[in-house]
Protein backbone atom coordinates (compact mmCIF):
# COMPACT_ATOMS: atom_id res chain seq x y z
CA UNK A 1 0.00 0.00 0.00
CA UNK A 2 1.53 3.05 -1.04
CA UNK A 3 2.06 6.19 1.92
CA UNK A 4 1.48 9.49 1.88
CA UNK A 5 5.02 10.93 1.52
CA UNK A 6 8.14 9.38 2.68
CA UNK A 7 9.41 8.34 6.07
CA UNK A 8 12.56 9.86 5.87
CA UNK A 9 10.69 12.96 6.31
CA UNK A 10 8.26 11.59 9.35
CA UNK A 11 8.20 14.60 12.13
CA UNK A 12 9.66 17.35 10.06
CA UNK A 13 6.79 19.98 10.99
CA UNK A 14 7.27 19.50 14.56
CA UNK A 15 10.87 19.77 15.01
CA UNK A 16 10.12 23.01 13.09
CA UNK A 17 8.28 24.56 15.30
CA UNK A 18 9.21 27.18 17.56
CA UNK A 19 8.76 25.70 21.33
CA UNK A 20 6.45 28.09 23.49
CA UNK A 21 6.45 27.99 27.22
CA UNK A 22 3.65 26.23 28.98
CA UNK A 23 0.62 28.79 30.64
CA UNK A 24 0.67 28.43 34.33
CA UNK A 25 -2.87 26.72 35.68
CA UNK A 26 -5.45 28.35 36.74
CA UNK A 27 -7.34 25.66 38.55
CA UNK A 28 -7.31 24.92 42.36
CA UNK A 29 -6.46 21.64 43.64
CA UNK A 30 -9.54 19.44 43.27
CA UNK A 31 -9.81 19.28 46.76
CA UNK A 32 -10.82 23.01 47.26
CA UNK A 33 -12.56 23.16 43.33
CA UNK A 34 -15.05 20.25 44.98
CA UNK A 35 -15.51 21.56 48.12
CA UNK A 36 -16.45 25.39 46.17
CA UNK A 37 -18.74 23.17 43.68
CA UNK A 38 -20.32 21.38 47.07
CA UNK A 39 -21.16 24.92 48.35
CA UNK A 40 -22.55 26.69 45.16
CA UNK A 41 -24.93 24.10 44.21
CA UNK A 42 -26.13 22.33 47.95
CA UNK A 43 -25.52 25.24 50.37
CA UNK A 44 -25.89 28.36 48.11
CA UNK A 45 -28.48 27.11 45.73
CA UNK A 46 -31.60 29.30 45.41
CA UNK A 47 -34.74 27.90 46.47
CA UNK A 48 -37.10 26.56 44.13
CA UNK A 49 -40.52 28.28 45.34
CA UNK A 50 -43.85 26.37 44.06
CA UNK A 51 -46.79 28.30 42.96
CA UNK A 52 -50.55 27.12 41.96
CA UNK A 53 -51.59 23.69 42.12
CA UNK A 54 -51.00 21.49 39.36
CA UNK A 55 -53.89 20.58 36.52
CA UNK A 56 -55.48 17.69 35.98
CA UNK A 57 -55.44 16.72 32.46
Amino acid sequence: MPSHGSLTKAGKVRSQTPKIPPKPKKNRPPRMRNRWEYVRRVILAPQQVVRGRRRRR
